[in-house]
């Protein structure tokens, strides 16, 4: 089943054409590399997905929402399907670990508090992280925060998680155990796709590549 689909998509910035004529789409469970150089519009197409750029021309939708003309009440809904994994972390420095993720899920209107606290305890487990709730993020290392981010994004169960440079500020090892994260989240039916400049890791764990060159989206199989 398509997770996402652009057929014909223009992507402007700043009324600048971004990206032009794009067409991907992209199945539950898949895993898909988006490489570019800095400026070729990989965020751009990212922030796209989660109608923090919006579009006007083509046909976009993921899940079941069309985002040409998105309305902005449809976009938390559209959001809380999606998980978003920043370069930079955004953990909130002045709360533990475990009040970062609650914060996510009363945002998200979750009132029951055995609830949250039992979704709070799956996805730190789930990155390898289950005894570190107490944590402030300064007490963390660089991959350990990241890992925290991407239980985050997996709080609401995605249907798509978006990963914008993840591994930019990690060193090598622990950028090659957050990527092996990411594809074992695919691997149980989340599509993922991972915006990176770090070629090493797409020939060490090949996948499908997508790449942003001269306002062009170029897709792999």
């Amino acid at each position: 089943m398509k997770v996402v689909e652009y057929k014909d998509v223009e992507i402007l910035r700043k009324e600048l054409v971004v990206l032009k004529h794009v067409d991907f789409s992209l199945e539950e469970g898949e895993f898909v590399y988006l490489i570019g150089k800095v400026g070729s519009g990989k965020s751009s197409l990212l922030k796209s997905m989660y109608a923090e750029i919006p579009l006007f021309n083509g046909e976009a939708r993921v899940m079941d929402t069309s985002l040409v003309g998105i309305k902005r009440k449809e976009v938390p809904l559209l959001r809380r399907q999606i998980g978003i994994v920043f370069q930079d972390f955004q953990l909130l420095t002045d709360r533990t670990v475990y009040d970062n993720l609650k914060f996510v899920l009363d945002a998200t209107g979750w009132k029951d508090r055995d609830a949250r606290d039992e979704r709070i305890e799956e996805v730190l487990k789930q990155v390898g992280m289950a005894n570190k709730s107490y944590k402030m993020p300064h007490e963390l290392s660089g991959g350990e925060q990241q890992r925290i981010v991407i239980a985050r994004a997996l709080l609401n169960r995605p249907r798509l998680i978006l990963a914008d440079e993840p591994t930019g500020n990690l060193d090598p090892a622990t950028g090659d155990r957050i990527v092996q994260h990411l594809r074992d989240i695919a691997g149980k039916g989340t599509a993922v796709v991972m915006a990176t400049h770090n070629m090493q890791l797409v020939e060490q764990y090949p996948a499908r590549v997508m790449r942003c060159a001269d306002k062009r989206l170029e897709c792999g199989e």
